[in-house]
Parts: C-alpha cells; structure tokens; sequence
C-alpha cells in the first residue's frame, strides 16, 4: 500500500474507533437509547460513516457489517421495538465482529478480504436473526414519531464513487493529465450539491490545490479525501450543517496563487518562507509539512 493510501486508512482507521465508541455505547444502554430519538440518530450515522468510508477503501467486510447495523437502525428510526436479552446479546454480537473487523485492519500489514470474511459470515448470520427478530416484535405497532426519521440527501453512492476514482489517480504518476481528471472529478462533486456554498467553496478550494504543480499528489491527497469524505457525511446527517475547508487545505489551495521560489538548503528556506508569510500562515504550513511527513 502506498504511503498516500496509508495515511488516509489511517484517518479512516480513526475515525471509526470514534464511530465504534458512539456503538458501544448506545449498545451498551440499549433500552433507554430507543427512546430518544437523537441517540437512535446518532447510532445509524456512526454505522453509516463506517459503512461510507469501507466502501471508498475497499474494505468490503467492513462495509457489509456497518451496512447490516444500518439496516438495524433504520426499522429502530422508524418502528418501536421491544428489547429484552436476546436482542441486547445480538447487538454485542453484532459490535464485536465490527470492532474485530476494525482492529484487524489496525494491526495487519496487509489487508486479507479473504481472511475477514471469516469474519463477515458469522455475522450475517447473527443480523439475520436480530432482523427477523425486530421485524416480528414490530408487527402491529405504531409508527415512530417524524423526529426519529433522519433527514437524508441522497449523495452518498455518488461521492464515494467519485472519490474512489479520486484515490486511483492520486495513486498514479503525477502528470497535467492527471491534474485535469482529479478536477474533472471535483466537478462532478460540485454539480451533485447546487446550493449549498459550504460544500461550492471545499470543492473549489480542492481544486485549486490540486492545480499547483507544486503540491505533490501525496501531500494533497489525505487533506481533500478525507475533509470531502467527511464534508458529505455531514450533510446526510444535516443538510443545513455549516461546512468549510480546513486551515491546512485553504494554505494549499492559496500556495497554487501565489508561488515562490524556495531554496533546497533548510536555513535559507525558512528566511525565504517567514519574508514571504504572517505567522499565521506560517503556523497553517507547519500543519501541512507535520502531516504530510
């Protein structure tokens, strides 16, 4: 796996311990969550962010498992269900496999889908089961209130595809060629949201890093996958969500303005860099060199 990819399964990797802990938790204090809408809410948007970011990288296992506990949360959002043990031990059960799915991803070298779909049948079954389950306690009851039901803009298949193909360029050898298809792409991402400017400006911010010859692909690319992963995600969860590009991507979008000539040996470098920035760009370029290095 190439050091770009690696630093973004890494943020991945990170942001679904967070993602696991919200489960967990929730899990944890089942019967008292299904009574409040937001937890309900929060728990399928910790499945759905997992499920969102497996499916960009690759990870197959992992996204089949999140996308089961989605599917769980959905008749949650959308029926009451009665609890008792059984259905407290399939949802650990079903914690577990994802959790163990994540740490293996963590601690392994390489990645085997092979070896995780060990994994993966084990759970499917145990998901059946809690389906079956909560689709039998349901029959006859009410509908869950509006307030449960999560506001959803329907982008997400579209982003991370487009984004998975933004991955195998930034994988390939930099060119002009590959510039122009990585904006190609930004352009696709712009016209799937029209009117919100938040999105407009993180997309067009990810196009103006992308036009500098000087930022390397490898530099770029963990800051634009994972803020515009991220940036979608949120909108789903709520479209009126305020969102905006990082302090580190604004650095690299306005270094593609306004270029300068810095030389190779570190001390005269760094004069040539604090004659040309304030301290506060010079503390967003210290963020930048820390990440990509």
């Amino acid at each position: 796996m190439d050091s770009g990819k690696q630093q973004i399964v890494c943020y991945f990797i990170e942001e679904a311990k967070e993602h696991l802990e919200t489960l967990e938790k929730g899990i944890l204090d089942l019967e008292n969550a299904i009574q409040d809408s937001e937890r309900v809410n929060e728990m399928f948007r910790a499945a759905h962010s997992i499920k969102g970011g497996a499916a960009m990288l690759g990870f197959d296992s992992i996204k089949k498992v999140a996308h089961r506990f989605e599917d769980v949360f959905k008749i949650m959002q959308e029926q009451q269900i009665q609890v008792n043990q059984d259905v407290e031990s399939m949802f650990l059960k079903g914690y577990d496999a994802l959790h163990y799915l994540v740490d293996m991803l963590q601690n392994s070298g390489t990645w085997e889908e092979a070896e995780a779909q060990k994994s993966v049948v084990a759970a499917e079954a145990n998901f059946i089961e809690l389906q079956n389950y909560l689709n039998q306690s349901i029959e006859g009851s009410p509908a869950l209130k509006e307030e449960f039901l999560v506001p959803k803009i329907n982008i997400t298949s579209e982003v991370t595809q487009i984004l998975r193909q933004m991955l195998q360029v930034f994988k390939q050898k930099e060119s002009a060629a590959q510039r122009q298809e990585l904006d190609r792409f930004c352009s696709l991402l712009l016209a799937l949201i029209e009117d919100n400017s938040g999105w407009t400006t993180l997309i067009e911010t990810a196009q103006a890093a992308i036009a500098s010859c000087e930022n390397s692909f490898r530099t770029i690319a963990p800051f634009i996958i994972k803020e515009i992963k991220q940036a979608s995600d949120t909108l789903v969860a709520q479209p009126e969500a305020q969102i905006a590009p990082s302090a580190s991507l604004r650095l690299l979008a306005a270094l593609a303005h306004q270029q300068i000539a810095i030389p190779k040996e570190p001390s005269s470098a760094a004069k040539t860099l604090l004659r040309a920035f304030d301290r506060s760009q010079i503390n967003q370029l210290v963020v930048c060199l820390q990440n990509a290095a």
